[in-house]
């Protein structure tokens, strides 16, 4: 009697499940003499992976690695199957997004709590809890520690994607704040390009290498942390949530590099002061009332629009795509990063323009150009059998998508969201809207792949109803905002909804209210004036 133990993960498998090269490194036997009927090639129902189109070396590598531990977990006696190893390697992933919807939902918290910058740092625990987890889950021979991994990294990125934006819009001066907002997303794709380079075979997306790359995020925690050391709070934030002027006007002068902050100081004391009369935005009023139930439907409508647009699908599975349309493995993976790189560029190109051309009209064009390209794509990996130069189109219309979704719809609905709203309403603005695209994320990884084995390319098909959706509601009802203030856009939404004609219940004033404020202009009674403005801010 003997049993096979382990073939080392340096095996590669092809679509059939075939063995292509590999090697028996370890096998235990009961008795002195090898057993005539071992050999050395094993029979494929022993094989622990039967491996299908994997995206890439690393995500291989790591399903081995499963593999192989729940094998010895065993004792070496019960083979895993293919199931149970592509459940362990679903929860890996989607646990990631719930981890993100987790740290969206806790934005508003940590920005009221710790403030923007004070949020940043402390968030920096969850992001090393998980480098740790991460990095020592192969020394550890176990995949739940990766597991607890990545819910603590997906709570650090739902967290940034929150606060880094609302932080940047904050201490940004009005004729930069969408170019200072869209560093974000351009320091988000510079991070994806990294990482697309360092999980590459031949530099960290190796067998012993990829548990380091997996920890290096760490290494951004070692620089954050003493960069925000060295960086102010958000002086919106230290006047009108905390009421330190004198603080707020020292952090102006450091992030403006001058002490002639005067005219700033006073829209935020402007602000400061109505924030006085009003009370903290709550869940249901954030809702109901129409001044702040419109932009949030416009807030959410945008993050909606970034991730069913298609990017996610596109960029989690463009090496399958690629190959699909008929190019080879390596090929693919250069095709992939040159992908990466471009959408670095038009990020860039977008954080110049927006200024100039305005955050709608960026929108528009991306939305739209995403909605042509991605009928072109459906036709030409339909026909990508037809002749041999078809699947470079498919490169060509990929990388198309990737420029158009950088160009708007990848930064502005980071940043939109801080300026849709006051400095009261923000945190759970942001918070909904963040928790909403991660929620949007998670159902699109899920959701794209079983699409895709049912309709095959038709499948963009869908992607291009929605982006066609999200083209007219933008051109409908988002406002620009380039240029204007926070009270210049919230007069523009009280404007709106007076307009529309809102019922009573839904915020008109009574009769009562209206007899008290002509009273109040007639008599100058400052009791009812002060009574009739405290109404006025909490419902608007």
């Amino acid at each position: 009697m003997a049993r096979v133990c382990i073939w080392r993960k340096k095996k590669r498998f092809n679509l059939n499940g075939d063995v292509e090269n590999g090697t028996v490194v370890e096998t235990e036997y009961f008795e002195e003499e090898r057993p005539e009927n071992i050999t050395d090639d094993p029979p494929t129902d022993r094989i622990l992976v039967l491996a299908k189109a994997l995206e890439s070396i690393l995500i291989q590598l790591i399903q081995e690695w499963i593999n192989y531990t729940d094998y010895t977990r065993s004792n070496y006696t019960v083979v895993p199957t293919e199931a149970t190893i592509t459940w362990i390697w679903s929860v890996a992933v989607s646990v990631y997004c719930i981890g993100g919807m987790i740290g969206g939902s806790l934005t508003g918290f940590f920005a009221e709590k710790f403030g923007r910058r004070g949020g940043l740092m402390v968030n920096n625990i969850f992001a090393l809890i998980g480098a740790i987890l991460e990095g020592f889950s192969y020394s550890a021979e176990s995949y739940e520690m990766l597991i607890a991994g990545r819910v603590f990294i997906g709570i650090n990125c739902g967290l940034n994607a929150g606060l880094a934006p609302m932080y940047l819009s904050e201490i940004s001066p009005v004729n930069l704040r969408g170019a200072v907002g869209t560093m974000y997303q351009l320091i988000l794709t510079i991070s994806i390009l990294i990482s697309q380079i360092l999980g590459m075979e031949n530099i960290m997306g190796t067998e012993t290498l990829w548990p380091y790359l997996l920890a290096f995020t760490a290494v951004a925690v070692l620089y954050q942390v003493p960069a925000l050391m060295f960086c102010p709070e958000s002086p919106k934030y230290i006047l009108i949530t905390k009421g330190r002027e004198r603080e707020a006007e020292r952090a102006l002068n450091w992030l403006r590099g001058t002490t002639k902050v005067e005219e700033e100081m006073e829209e935020m004391r402007a602000e400061s002061a109505k924030q006085k009369l009003t009370t903290v935005v709550s869940l249901k009023e954030m809702l109901t009332n129409p001044c702040l139930k419109s932009p949030l439907i416009i807030a959410v409508m945008m993050q909606l629009a970034q991730q069913f647009s298609g990017i996610n699908a596109v960029m989690f599975f463009s090496t399958s795509i690629f190959e699909d349309s008929g190019l080879n493995t390596l090929t693919s993976q250069y095709a992939t990063l040159g992908m990466g790189v471009m959408n670095v560029l038009m990020t860039f190109v977008s954080l110049v323009l927006v200024e100039k051309a305005g955050r709608k009209t960026l929108q528009l064009v991306g939305l739209a150009g995403m909605f042509v390209v991605v009928i072109l794509l459906t036709v030409f990996l339909a026909i990508k059998d037809l002749a041999p130069w078809i699947p470079y189109i498919s490169i060509v219309l990929i990388i198309a998508f990737v420029v158009a979704f950088a160009t708007g719809p990848g930064s502005i609905p980071w940043f939109l969201v801080s300026e849709l709203f006051n400095q009261s309403a923000r945190p759970l603005a942001s918070s909904i809207a963040v928790t909403v695209n991660w929620t949007a994320n998670f159902f699109v990884g899920i959701g794209f792949l079983p699409l895709a084995q049912l309709l095959g390319p038709y499948v963009f098909v869908i992607f291009a109803v929605i982006l066609a959706f999200f083209v007219w509601f933008t051109w409908k009802h988002v406002p620009e905002t380039k240029n204007k203030t926070i009270e210049e856009i919230s007069t523009m939404f009280r404007r709106s909804s007076d307009d529309l004609g809102v019922s009573e219940e839904a915020g008109t004033f009574s009769k009562r209210q209206k007899k008290d404020t002509a009273l109040a202009f007639l008599t100058s009674d400052p009791a009812v004036l002060i009574s009739f403005s405290r109404t006025f801010s909490q419902r608007c």
